[in-house]
């Protein structure tokens, strides 16, 4: 086996071991899609690219390996596509993740996040109505607001040191009434209603907000935007690992054109399939 088919099957290893990074990328914003964001078909195109690297590096390395040219030229032809893909994924994902950020808040350690920073298509997926259905209950579902809450000697914790708490966007935005609405903090879920006043004309989410543990503010465009800005900082930390990615595949995509160009070269003149120490017997001297 030649040098440049080692190259080249060297080259595949390393991107099916690239690609089980994409894959694994996937499978976590699974994982937080089913826990923490409850927002659930993002994260296929990437198993799915990551899934297709695996498959077409399997075959490149055993084209390389066998010397098979179709199994080369499928796994050049593809690796492009797939190429091509990522980088759509990834102007995708940034671009659908571009607008929007949380508030700081005076004297708060946590921010406030609202709808009319963010826009685009995710903002519009988030919001409607069906989508947020089904977010809603997962939310419940997670129980990501009960396990916000601190004692200490089993008296929840002071006001003073819950407004110094990093809060989540998601439990700053569902599990807690806006700050402009001035209800009187109980514990983390809890808060008095009457003792509110000051953003009640103003914000439209003050009416929204219920003690009620199964409701607290799941219908606030606040919770909506909490989902929304956890979902940018797991698309953005995914994002990077796929531009590295992106890098890698790049560079070894070239290097494997090449070394496969280079074989083909030497072998312009051997018959396929033929073996080297075949051509190199002499010819049978005829009497």
């Amino acid at each position: 086996m030649r040098a440049s088919n080692h190259l080249i099957g060297l080259l595949n290893f390393l991107t099916f071991l690239l690609s089980a990074v994409i894959l694994g990328g996937g499978i976590w914003l699974s994982s937080r899609a089913n826990n923490i964001d409850c927002l659930k078909f993002l994260q296929w195109p990437l198993i799915v690219i990551g899934a297709a690297i695996m498959v077409v590096s399997l075959a490149g390395f055993a084209g390389a390996c066998y010397r098979n040219t179709f199994l080369m030229w499928l796994y050049l032809f593809a690796m492009f596509f797939i190429i091509a893909a990522l980088v759509g994924f990834i102007i995708f994902a940034y671009a659908v993740t571009d607008k929007g950020s949380g508030r700081p808040v005076m004297n708060k350690g946590y921010l406030e996040y609202y709808l009319r920073d963010y826009s685009g298509w995710l903002k519009d997926r988030v919001v409607d109505d069906d989508y947020w259905a089904n977010i809603r209950s997962c939310l419940r579902d997670s129980k990501v607001c009960s396990k916000m809450g601190r004692s200490f000697n089993g008296v929840p914790k002071s006001f003073e040191m819950f407004s110094m708490r990093k809060l989540s966007p998601i439990q700053s935005g569902c599990c807690k009434p806006p700050t402009d609405c001035g209800f009187v903090y109980v514990n983390e879920t809890l808060w008095n209603i009457e003792g509110g006043t000051v953003g009640l004309g103003t914000d439209t989410d003050c009416p929204r907000w219920s003690n009620d543990q199964q409701q607290l503010c799941y219908q606030c465009d606040s919770c909506k935007t909490g989902v929304l800005d956890s979902l940018k900082k797991s698309w953005r930390k995914v994002s990077v690992i796929n531009i590295v990615v992106l890098i890698l595949l790049v560079i070894f995509y070239v290097i494997g054109c090449a070394a496969f160009r280079n074989n083909k070269s030497i072998d312009n003149d051997e018959p396929y399939g033929e073996a080297r120490m075949t051509k190199a017997q002499p010819s049978r001297i005829q009497l």
